[in-house]
């Protein structure tokens, strides 16, 4: 910063990273002027930036990232970019697809097309994902260059986005960074993802349904880690180039819900498997040595950053109590109803 108002313009960013990064930005940033666009699907919950929701350098703006002329006007203030706007849940993206392909692709597209017409747009960051590389082997790690191979309407439709942004970087010289994250947790995840989920269940002493056998690995990113990884990619980042960020904390899914229940003090009798989701990726692993290079790593382990983001939920049930009250009680029926009527119990013991 050299002392000049610096305009961010963040989509998505009532989102869980987004509004984690709009809250360093405006912390770590003291010149910085953001503006948020977003759509406010269920995922959007404006309590995410409440505390900063009359701050003078934040300004909310509601409106969809496919909206050419709003998109456009918008772009004309912005010195940076970072597009977090996405349908991310990869159980909806099995129910129906087609607004994962409308936001992710064609919104992408449209945001591109609107920044290579900015007159002062210095970076664009682009968020991606790890699982566009798809599952890999137990000893493998993905590295950037590695080709990509999607398994979900999810993921293809981050594939999708990834593809407009080269075409962009190649065609018209625009300054995109991609970042492809491992699974983030942290506060202010909707809880229709796997550790709110657990959480909040476990809280209310409901069934945790755990899909298939539970063997399925993550690596586990503390949202703060990766926003600190987000802010110097945005910064510094080498223009056209992707970067993968990881934490090193690959987990059994089991092992996740297991060390939720233990942090909540509950039985573990409450896990439940339940009939596993089609094409569901049975390993994701990046190795994160570019970003490294840079001079970025993690610095939550993995039972710090599940402990941590459980007790945000402990700590914030006027949030997601809030959340749980309203349209996500008839997705989760339609997506777990049948199957925890369906499901095995927990056996404890060793594992293979």
């Amino acid at each position: 910063m050299d002392g000049r108002v610096t305009t961010y313009l963040i989509t998505g960013g009532c989102g869980f990273i987004g509004s984690n990064f709009i809250l360093r930005l405006l912390r770590e940033h003291p010149q910085a002027r953001v503006i948020n666009l977003d759509k406010l699907t269920y995922a959007g919950n404006q309590d995410n930036l409440r505390e900063v929701a009359d701050d003078e350098g934040y300004r909310f703006v509601r409106g969809d990232i496919c909206d050419g002329a709003l998109v456009e006007d918008l772009m004309h203030e912005a010195d940076y970019v970072v597009n977090f706007a996405a349908e991310s849940h990869v159980d909806r993206s099995l129910m129906a697809g087609d607004e994962f392909i409308r936001t992710e692709v064609y919104g992408t597209y449209t945001l591109l097309e609107a920044a290579r017409r900015s007159p002062k747009l210095k970076r664009f960051l682009h968020l991606s994902t790890d699982e566009v590389y798809g599952q890999v082997g137990e000893r493998q790690a993905s590295v950037e260059t590695d080709p990509f191979r999607p398994r979900s309407p999810y993921s293809a439709s981050k594939v999708g986005a990834e593809m407009q942004c080269v075409a962009f970087v190649e065609t018209y010289g625009l300054p995109v960074v991609i970042a492809r994250p491992a699974n983030n947790v942290g506060p202010r995840q909707h809880i229709e993802k796997f550790v709110p989920l657990c959480a909040t269940n476990a809280l209310m002493d409901e069934p945790l349904p755990i899909y298939g056998d539970g063997r399925q690995v993550r690596d586990w990113l503390y949202v703060e880690d990766n926003c600190e990884a987000l802010d110097l990619l945005l910064h510094e980042g080498e223009p056209g180039g992707a970067y993968n960020v990881g934490a090193g904390n690959q987990r059994y899914n089991i092992e996740v819900a297991e060390l939720v229940l233990d942090i909540l003090g509950k039985p573990r009798n409450l896990i439940h498997f339940v009939e596993d989701r089609a094409g569901h990726d049975r390993r994701y692993c990046v190795n994160f040595d570019k970003i490294r290079a840079l001079g970025w790593s993690p610095r939550h382990g993995f039972a710090e950053a599940i402990e941590k983001a459980v007790r945000w939920y402990t700590d914030s049930r006027w949030w997601w109590e809030k959340v749980r009250e309203g349209e996500f009680q008839q997705y989760y029926r339609e997506q777990y109803g049948k199957r925890l009527a369906e499901a095995r119990p927990y056996a404890a013991g060793p594992r293979p």
